[in-house]
């Protein structure tokens, strides 16, 4: 399920419906569609583009007759569908101590920037849900702005295929550093992602040195 189908959230949508995943749910400001049996998403992503509202969807058009079973959910209600993975892509503060009681996902991802909050951190890790941090998941952005510096400062040209293929190989690779901590340590993903952060700042101080 994801929350928020805008520029983050849509491409999350189609990328994992690429891949073979089925996306049961998702929505936007307005509200959402659910379909226990998969939602078409470029059909959805279409109407989403032409009309600026998922609300297009709901009753109109050709993807009302793709989906089977669908029905119109809440933003709320999206968060507590009992669903592998929640993907909330919308705004911060989404997850808090006041609904996290009623999240039955077993992964979040968070693609926004702090859609859980501190108090509903607690609570999930309590439940064993695993909450994969934004300064990891979402960190695709920035990591290709810092390529584009790169080149900008080199007087070099990338083409799409080596800064998909540089930002794959560093983002997997923090990710499974990440991931190993958490399991070494017992800890949180998010955790572990600030653990790895300060590790890799103390090594950076080391080697500059102290004056």
């Amino acid at each position: 399920a994801v929350q928020g189908f805008g520029n983050a959230g849509s491409v999350v949508a189609r990328l994992l419906f690429d891949a073979g995943y089925k996306v049961v749910a998702v929505s936007d400001s307005h509200g959402g569609v659910y379909s226990p049996s998969g939602l078409d998403i470029p059909s959805i992503q279409q109407f989403k583009t032409s009309t600026r509202s998922l609300k297009a969807v709901y009753c109109e058009g050709s993807v009302c007759n793709i989906m089977q079973d669908h029905s119109v959910v809440t933003n709320e209600e999206l968060l507590a569908l009992d669903v592998d993975i929640l993907v909330p892509a919308a705004l911060e503060n989404q997850i808090t101590a006041d609904n996290a009681d009623s999240i039955k996902a077993a992964y979040i991802f968070e693609v926004a920037n702090g859609p859980v909050t501190a108090d509903a951190d607690r609570i999930l890790e309590a439940k064993n849900i695993y909450v994969f941090p934004d300064i990891l998941v979402n960190a695709g952005g920035v990591t290709v702005s810092y390529f584009e510096w790169v080149q900008n400062r080199s007087g070099l040209y990338w083409p799409l295929e080596e800064v998909n293929q540089r930002l794959q190989s560093m983002i997997v690779t923090e990710a499974e550093r990440i991931w190993k901590l958490a399991q070494e340590l017992a800890i949180s993903p998010r955790t572990a992602a600030y653990v790895h952060a300060l590790e890799r700042l103390g090594e950076a101080l080391n080697a500059k040195g102290t004056r």
